[in-house]
């Protein structure tokens, strides 16, 4: 067994090593590459039709180091603050250069402490004495040497300069993680929301118009088996996410509802890394109608 993970490391590497050069040599074949290698499908980017597709069009078209700054989630904090105001920020206790820094004995007992530059880099704990202090600077100092984009070729998050925030840890008034509220917005307007729950038990995923319709565009086997009620804070979401989204084709802006209340989550402009395999085909097909690109202009095109 330690034979056969040796293995799928250095496989990994190997693949890693040949589409980053690939990338150097063409961004387009190599993103071709890559999408194939994880939906079996060959992107159209001459002629984008589903979701997936626009999104890679976008990445390969547009200025990845203006979504770079919203991306970073220590830099999203002033951004969000002048568009918005503080009422939908959560309380953001510390930023560091370098792990080593972290002064532990300011920490509140519960915490959430991050990495800026990706996903995934986060050590949240209701009890930080529990936390050893040492494997946590150790694997802090890991993730922030590595650069998040180049496994799925997310451009943007190479400009993001890696830090460590500490942050409280959201939970509502029974003590449980509040829920996901992932807002897509097209061209500045929200359309839907796409609501992340049970993920002790195991995520699930459940899309909704504004209305509050389900929308029936992901897979029956992600889909909860409870009811999930329309959030007293949606407005205040939809309002501010569109505040947020102005200028971008697409966005989604992620909150979580605390006892009613609307807290800003983060950006996401390449969801699942534009190859999201949690849209069934008439999904895929339905947001690729509600995003709109001028493909055939050649001042809207930087990469064909």
């Amino acid at each position: 067994m330690r034979s056969f993970n040796i293995l799928r490391i250095y496989i990994r590497k190997l693949w890693r090593i040949f589409i980053l050069g690939i990338n150097k040599l063409s961004p387009v074949f190599a993103t071709k590459i890559l999408h194939y290698r994880i939906t079996g499908q060959w992107v159209n980017l001459k002629n984008p039709r589903d979701f997936n597709e626009k999104l890679q069009w976008i990445k390969l078209n547009e200025d990845n180091r203006v979504k770079a700054d919203l991306a970073d989630k220590f830099l999203a904090y002033k951004y969000v603050e002048s568009k918005c105001g503080k009422s939908i920020l959560n309380n953001l206790i510390a930023v560091y250069d370098n792990p080593t820094e972290i002064d532990w004995s300011m920490m509140p007992e519960k915490v959430a402490i991050k990495c800026t530059h990706g996903c995934g880099y986060n050590i949240v704990t209701k009890d930080k004495s529990l936390l050893d202090k040492g494997s946590v600077e150790r694997k802090l100092t890991k993730w922030m040497g590595e650069k998040f984009g180049r496994e799925g070729l997310e451009y943007h998050y190479d400009f993001i300069v890696p830090r460590v925030i500490v942050e409280e840890y959201i939970e509502d008034s029974h003590g449980l993680l509040p829920r996901d509220y992932k807002v897509y917005c097209f061209n500045g307007k929200a359309k839907l929301v796409l609501v992340c729950s049970d993920r002790d038990e195991g995520l699930k995923l459940d899309f909704f118009d504004l209305d509050w319709n389900r929308l029936n565009i992901g897979l029956k086997k992600n889909e909860s088996e409870k009811d999930i009620l329309r959030p007293g804070c949606l407005d205040e979401m939809v309002k501010y996410a569109e505040i947020l989204a102005s200028g971008f084709r697409f966005v989604r802006i992620d909150f979580y509802d605390k006892d009613g209340s609307a807290i800003f989550g983060e950006f996401t402009f390449t969801p699942a890394r534009n190859m999201a395999s949690y849209y069934n085909e008439f999904g895929l097909k339905y947001l690729g109608e509600l995003l709109e690109l001028n493909v055939s202009s050649r001042s809207d095109r930087v990469i064909s």
